[in-house]
């Protein structure tokens, strides 16, 4: 199998099995690829082709002895020289000198190697192949895949390459054989195993290169099908058989042709394998239940129903319970604690997620349903995009499994619907503050709060029964104050815990106020506010003054630097802070440095920060240093990525210098990870005092757009930032606001709206105050222009871009738009001035030191190359591009290298990569880029398997490509409509 198309096998530095021969010296062997040994590692002089012949052939005996005559028939066959005999003494007395006398040995008129059983590249395959079988017997596909991997791993190149004779040639064929058999299994597995979207590429490049192989199209239609490209699966079918009618004459063998016919029935059993497949890498047996607490208490009927209720899920319809109070009732705890004793009846595995409903932006079921798949072991790739397919995907995963699902915080039944597992042995245990009513066919129960005695033994547990004890009337006192609800009873025990000095009747006199009461008429959002009030009552100063700020901020979660920023401290004493908190159950530690609240208790501190936080300036001046901590932060990111960029210059100026990074992958690690928070701290900030800054930060976080991870949240900022600049009247921020949404949309490829949107910072750019948006946007406009083939505009667009980027000594901008003027030249037949342009973008940003930016231009040389068909430099320049791409996370742009690499592989007639590549464009490039970027992939693609004699699925490709065409209104259609055509003319 060629290295360059496999997606599983990774070929590492060849190299023989170690072994310890006589002396214990390690003598090692190949004959997988060129035949070589080593001593001890170190490479030793194997001789002349004909050499090498006779050590292979003495290799390849296993030990036993070859006759002088054996040897001389395996080097020359039917003609040997005169002084054959003479010649193979000569050799084996070079090789004895070699090796050492021990190993190779003269035996009864011929020789033999005498070397362990392992020291053959051969042997250690041949092991691991049997290991292999072993281990798919017992079902244990991961590892067999394994196995075979590291089997295949062991040839380089092709076996015996370079070795004359005629045994070497036999020899040869039947390694390649045996080759090829070992990855027909490889692949098998990939399919059981659910890989087959990766597994497309490697099968479509093998096809190519073996076109009458059966086994090889059957597994390819599979990987097709499953990935859900039906139409393709059945032209491979099509030019299977008319390949074989016109090679053969022959028809396709009865299991390919049984495979047809269960794709045209989409046969619901082929998409997964017959027998239940063995889980791929990732987590296999999913355990997500949160902790129970160890305290536990009360709920004893409500635990014996639903506990009974799951324990019968097995064999009856799917078992869904919905669980419906009020906020701090302890719906998540008494579900988490009856999931956990349930745990047995589900041996397959808990899935938990908190769906957010109570906040303003519950969690998507997409999300949701994304992250339930890989963790039930489904590779990103076999993922669909749409909530319908996921929703599907996930119930047929499930199918014939016994998994709980805890559906924590649910909004409302539209959400938790696609949720819900489809068959029996599964069960779902739903919270939510609203009752599922609409839910049909679950079992409904409404938590209420404690009764008075499970409300006291609760707050005994917590608070000790020492102290408790010796007052239980103000104990009682307490409970009753807190309105028996769960939440409210364990901050005020936690407190009380934490206070060694006070004494019980302390802490109910704390709650004497009836205005922190909780009575039966007081339900919903009001008596949840009047229980948290009791917690901050009893905070520090600091304390609470830390536990309204914080909740000033609207991402999901805050990193400790960022709430130190906030607070205005540094981060030891904002970190002591923090942490009390958590002790008091009102902030929860999302993960080592990072907090979070509940949404209520969020809520809850916003109230007090309304109510308590005098002036009104200091909450504002809190969210403005959060503003600056992440733009300053931001901007050093950026600084750190584009080295010699002049935005980081132009930025709105920060009161915080924010963290500064030395290594670009902690730099990236940082942006990416704080995306969440820095998106919304941005919508947050729309003020007029602010807004400018906000959208600088949106800027300088613009590789959260590029990087197709963020893409779509980035996009909904960029977009409701504008419409804030616009209600303020402040035309410098909306300039910025519209570059930034220009970015967003010419990347996610909806062109029309990023050319509106560029034109429009032209417009409002006439002042000459503020020139580096004008700058950018004309640059935009340039590669919009060249989407749509304006070439005359693009050039007009460009060059202006390059003389206003120079005259704001802009080299990075300037290096940009020389670029994608080579691809307007390019475009207008000017080859050699694009490739010009190109090198010239290169040594701008080398000057700079500009790696990712670079890669940029590597990317816009390689095309201009291609064209001008230096294809070997063009390949050279995409692959150093594609490493960049890799590194930074650039999945656009590494999707979109794959495609141009496949362009590349095209145009030198290496149809089999130029399919493999396009492939692998798909994949990468799946719910990022656009349609347009897709059809233009796919065109690429058809064009690729029509050069390896897959005309029938080449013609399903361009009619894909011909409707995303015909639906963006492109240009392409008509082009694609002319090969379609000419095509069935050609077949008729």
């Amino acid at each position: 199998m060629d290295r360059d198309h496999g997606s599983h096998v990774r070929v590492p530095e060849q190299r023989a099995p170690q072994q310890r021969s006589a002396g214990n010296v390690d003598l090692r062997f190949s004959v997988l690829g060129p035949v070589r040994a080593w001593r001890d590692g170190e490479a030793l002089p194997s001789g002349s082709p004909q050499q090498r012949a006779l050590l292979a052939a003495l290799l390849l005996r296993g030990g036993r002895t070859a006759t002088a005559a054996e040897l001389i028939d395996a080097i020359w066959g039917d003609e040997p020289p005169s002084q054959a005999l003479a010649t193979i003494r000569t050799y084996a007395s070079r090789l004895r000198k070699v090796l050492d006398p021990q190993t190779l040995v003269s035996d009864a008129g011929g020789y033999a190697i005498r070397a362990g059983h392992d020291a053959l590249d051969v042997t250690v395959a041949q092991e691991l192949a049997a290991d292999a079988d072993k281990a798919r017997a017992s079902g244990d596909r991961c590892q067999a895949r394994t196995l075979l991997n590291e089997a295949l791993g062991l040839w380089d190149g092709e076996a015996l390459a370079s070795v004359p004779g005629p045994y070497a040639e036999n020899q040869r064929t039947r390694l390649e054989e045996w080759r090829l058999q070992l990855t027909e299994s490889r692949l098998d597995l990939d399919l059981e195993v659910g890989c087959h979207a990766e597994a497309v590429s490697e099968l479509t490049a093998l096809t190519a290169a073996h076109p009458l192989r059966e086994r090889l199209r059957e597994l390819l239609m599979i990987a097709l099908y499953r990935s859900g490209r039906q139409a393709e699966a059945l032209a491979v079918y099509a030019d299977t058989r008319r390949l074989l009618a016109d090679e053969l004459g022959v028809d396709p063998r009865p299991e390919l042709a049984q495979l047809q016919q269960r794709i045209l029935r989409a046969d619901e059993e082929l998409a997964r394998p017959a027998d239940e497949p063995a889980p791929a890498p990732a987590p296999v047996r999913p355990a997500q239940l949160p902790a129970t607490v160890p305290d536990f208490t009360g709920r004893a009927a409500f635990v014996r129903d639903l506990g009974d209720r799951l324990a019968t899920a097995e064999g009856s319809v799917m078992a869904v319970s919905a669980l419906a109070g009020i906020g701090g009732v302890g719906k998540t705890t008494l579900a988490v604690h009856v999931a956990h004793q349930a745990r047995q009846h589900f041996p397959d595995g808990q899935l938990y997620v908190d769906l957010q409903g109570a906040g303003a932006r519950a969690v998507e079921p997409e999300t949701v349903l994304g992250a339930f798949l890989r963790a039930l072991g489904t590779a990103d790739s076999a993922i669909p995009d749409s909530l319908d397919e996921r929703a599907a995907l996930y119930r047929s995963t499930l199918d014939g499994r016994r998994i709980l699902v805890l559906l924590d915080n649910a909004h409302d039944a539209a959400q938790v619907r696609p949720l819900l597992p489809g068959t029996a042995g599964c069960a779902a245990l739903i919270t939510s503050r609203v009752r599922m009513v609409d839910l049909a066919g679950s079992h409904l129960v409404d938590l209420d709060v404690m009764s008075p005695e499970e409300a006291l033994q609760l707050f005994t547990r917590i608070a000790g029964e020492e102290r408790i004890n010796s007052e239980r009337e103000a104990a009682l006192d307490v409970v009753a104050a807190c309105g028996f609800l769960p939440l409210a009873i364990r901050i005020a025990a936690s407190r009380l815990a934490a206070r060694r000095t006070w004494t019980v009747s302390v802490l109910a006199a704390k709650l004497a106020d009836e205005r922190r009461r909780l009575d039966e008429l007081q339900a919903g959002d009001l008596a949840v506010k009047a229980t948290f009030e009791l917690g901050y009552g009893q905070l520090e100063p600091a304390q609470a003054r830390a536990f309204r700020l914080l909740g000033l901020a609207d991402g999901p979660d805050i990193s400790l630097a960022a709430a130190a920023a906030l607070l205005d401290l540094e981060a030891h004493a904002a970190e002591d802070l923090l942490e009390a908190l958590v002790d008091t159950s009102l902030l929860e530690s999302a993960a080592p440095g990072r907090y979070r609240y509940h949404d209520l208790v969020r809520l809850y501190a916003r109230s007090c920060a309304e109510r308590d936080e005098e002036p009104q300036e200091e909450r504002e001046a809190a969210l403005s240093r959060l503003l600056d901590f992440y733009l300053a932060t931001a901007a050093g990111v950026y600084a750190l990525e584009r080295p010699g960029d002049r935005l980081v210059d132009h930025l709105e100026p920060t009161g915080h210098e924010g963290l500064s990074f030395t290594d670009r992958h902690d730099a990236q690690d940082w942006l990416y990870s704080e995306a969440g928070p820095l998106l919304a701290c941005v919508r947050q900030s729309s003020g007029p005092e602010v807004l400018r800054r906000a959208i600088d930060l949106l800027w300088a976080a613009l590789d959260l757009a590029e990087s197709g991870a963020n893409s779509k949240q980035y996009e909904a900022a960029a977009s409701f930032m504008l419409s804030a600049a616009r209600a303020c009247g402040d035309l410098r921020a909306e300039r910025r606001a519209l570059v930034t949404l220009s970015n967003a949309h010419l990347g996610a490829g909806r062109f029309a709206q990023a050319d509106q949107e560029a034109l429009q910072v032209v417009e409002l750019s006439h002042d000459g105050h503020d020139p580096l948006p004008s700058c950018w946007a004309l640059n935009h406009l340039g590669v919009i222009a060249i989407y749509q083939s304006r070439h005359e505009d693009g050039e007009k667009y460009l060059t202006q871009a390059i003389e206003d980027f120079r005259t704001g000594e802009n080299l990075p901008g300037e290096a940009s738009a020389l670029c994608n003027l080579s691809r307007v030249h390019l475009a207008m037949g000017r080859t050699a001035s694009a490739v010009a342009l190109a090198r010239e973008g290169i040594e701008i940003y080398e000057g700079l030191g500009h790696s990712l930016r670079g890669a940029n231009a590597r990317y816009a040389l390689g095309i201009a190359l291609t064209r001008s068909g230096e294809l070997t430099e063009a390949t050279d320049s995409f692959l150093e591009a594609l490493k960049v791409f890799r590194d930074s996370r650039q999945r656009l742009w590494e999707g979109m290298t794959l495609f141009r690499l496949a362009e590349a592989d095209l145009a030198g007639d290496n149809a089999a990569q130029a399919a493999s590549k396009a492939e692998m464009a798909l994949t990468v490039l799946r719910g990022i880029g656009g349609e347009w970027r897709r059809g233009n992939v796919l065109t690429v693609l058809g064009h690729a398997l029509d050069g390896i004699g897959q005309s029938g699925r080449a013609v399903v490709c361009w009619r894909e490509a011909l409707t995303i065409y015909d639906d963006l209104g492109s240009d392409e259609a008509a082009g694609i409509r002319d090969l379609l055509v000419r095509v069935s003319s050609e077949r008729a």
